[in-house]
């Protein structure tokens, strides 16, 4: 590592905390910047989790601190995301360097538009217990089994089987790439269940934190992960997590739009620039 490249990591890594709290999509940030400090792919994606498994460890002691947690669903919720994200982290580490720029250039992209649009918004307004698939399950279990019975035994093991179907899937595209599974988590998580925000985002820390081991310990593993970078940038998210925790949303959230822009566009033309090149 450079000289010059600790300040450039420490802030990108501050930026990319900040940006998770108020906003996310932090790793559309770090992912490019350690590309084009010279890292392959494969090993930008796995030092990346470095600070991904701080910020998450961060976060989790700050919710139990508050009395907010559900280890039992978490816990279930992780077992099948566990098994996702070692499969996930195996297909980033054997995909070919060009295919994976392109990929990334099309996730960034993609990404971007839910972190501007944030589609999840409007189904987390919605009162807890309110959720898409309860009424999906409600129905059917009235009409195949009438109004005998407890219709909610019938839903709380459907939701749980449901839950744990998604989240293996979800593992496979948090171990494959962190950009944006915490937005897929947050949907998943609402539509399934109707959770509010804050246990929401309870239990997406808790799943991203231990399906971050098991896709670091592939990275690890293929040797896919510079220490002295991703330490550098755990720093500096967990940074930028505590500013972006006493920042009111509104006051940085339109320039932190726009820079979020510019920098992903440029970097997603780069990518493919670069595949093409």
């Amino acid at each position: 590592m450079e000289i010059w490249e600790i300040p450039l990591i420490l802030v990108t890594g501050v930026f990319a905390g900040f940006l998770n709290t108020v906003a996310g999509g932090g790793s559309l940030l770090t992912l490019p910047v350690l590309i084009f400090l010279g890292l392959p792919p494969a090993t930008a994606n796995g030092t990346n989790r470095v600070a991904v498994f701080f910020q998450n460890a961060s976060g989790i002691m700050g919710f139990r601190r508050k009395g907010v947690s559900d280890f039992g669903y978490s816990t279930l919720l992780t077992l099948p995301a566990l098994v996702g994200a070692w499969l996930g982290a195996q297909i980033a580490v054997e995909m070919d360097e060009v295919i994976f720029n392109r990929v990334l250039a099309g996730i960034m992209i993609g990404v971007l538009f839910i972190t501007l649009y944030n589609p999840t918004k409007k189904l987390q307004d919605g009162p807890e217990g309110l959720s898409l698939l309860r009424n999906l399950i409600g129905s059917a279990v009235f009409f195949f089994v009438g109004a005998r019975g407890n219709w909610y035994t019938y839903y709380d093991i459907i939701r749980k089987i449901i839950g744990m179907f998604v989240f293996f899937f979800v593992g496979i595209y948090g171990g494959f790439i962190q950009a944006g599974a915490g937005f897929i988590i947050i949907a998943a998580l609402t539509l399934t269940n109707g959770f509010d925000l804050v246990r929401t985002n309870a239990i997406k820390l808790f799943v991203v934190f231990f399906y971050t081991i098991s896709a670091l310990v592939v990275f690890i593993m293929s040797k896919n992960v510079d220490w002295y970078f991703g330490l550098t940038l755990a720093v500096g998210n967990a940074t930028g997590a505590w500013i972006g925790s006493h920042w009111a949303v509104e006051k940085g959230d339109k320039w932190i739009r726009i820079v979020l822009v510019v920098a992903v566009l440029a970097f997603a033309i780069r990518l493919v620039w670069k595949t093409l090149g």
